[in-house]
């Protein structure tokens, strides 16, 4: 998702380097996009005004920004912006850190959601927790490949927004599969039936972007199951602080797990059906 949201950030006017740590990537960018590709993030001898991260997880993060020195090369008075999805304990590090304080370097915790189509189409929806200082230029940068922004309210709060969207798909997701499930089994016209369902209550962006695919059993649309076990993990992690049970939340999780285990990892979360496509084993007869 960063290629193409690093793409739409070129439109701002603004001189981009880009860095990715498998090299052919950044330099894949550069040839498509205009810009600068970085080699390396020690020693840069470029300030930066603004940084923009999107990273696997926590100890991505905490190795890019401040075990490659990353923190040095950012200007006294700027921001970086995270749409990683990430631990609460991470922000917390990250704006109680030193060189960020010091520098009085503006941290925003800036989820995204939308897919790799919204990143491709710049319809990407991003919640935004951090202060108010540089959040002008800041809304700016992002409405480049964003249509839908909300600053949710103070650092932190951009992640926990992040949390209740994953929690809001996992449940749909497992229902809509059960849906199609029974649906498909019943000599039933699907076409109509989605075309009967997803105009009212039913109506949800995962029926429309992802049923017909589902029942194609095509799942190679971006977000991957193992990055939402990441995700559900953080998002029960904070439940468990505050003394929730989030049991269908739960339920979710371990059929991702299933479904990673059994080699599916990198498919995308909509393939949830597969575990009640697969085929139960023939009962041996004595």
């Amino acid at each position: 998702m960063g290629f193409h949201m690093a793409g739409h950030l070129t439109r701002s006017q603004h001189e981009i380097h880009v860095f990715n740590r498998s090299h052919f990537k950044a330099n894949r960018w550069t040839e498509t996009y205009k810009g600068f590709a970085i080699k390396s993030l020690n020693n840069l001898n470029q300030s930066y005004d603004g940084i923009f991260l999107c990273l696997k997880d926590d100890d991505a993060i905490l190795d890019i920004l401040f075990n490659s020195k990353l923190i040095e090369s950012i200007k006294a008075g700027a921001f970086i912006v995270d749409h990683s999805t990430t631990s609460l304990k991470l922000v917390n590090r990250i704006i109680s850190d030193n060189q960020i304080v010091t520098k009085k370097i503006t941290f925003f915790d800036a989820p995204i959601s939308g897919g790799e189509a919204g990143a491709i189409n710049g319809s990407l929806s991003v919640m935004i927790g951090g202060g108010n200082k540089n959040i002008l230029i800041v809304r700016k940068l992002i409405k480049t490949f964003a249509n839908n922004i909300v600053h949710v309210g103070q650092n932190g709060h951009g992640q926990l927004t992040k949390m209740i969207n994953q929690i809001c798909i996992a449940g749909l997701l497992q229902g809509l599969s059960e849906a199609l499930s029974f649906g498909s089994q019943q000599k039933i016209d699907m076409d109509k039936v989605l075309d009967a369902i997803s105009h009212g209550a039913a109506q949800s962006w995962q029926m429309e972007n992802r049923a017909e695919t589902m029942l194609n059993n095509k799942f190679n649309f971006g977000f991957a199951v193992d990055l939402m076990i990441k995700d559900l993990k953080i998002a029960l992690l904070e439940a468990k602080s505050i003394d929730l049970n989030l049991k269908v939340t739960k339920d979710v999780l371990n059929r991702y797990k299933k479904l990673s285990q059994s080699g599916y990892g990198n498919l995308d979360t909509s393939s949830l059906i597969k575990l009640l496509k697969q085929k139960k084993p023939a009962k041996a007869g004595f």
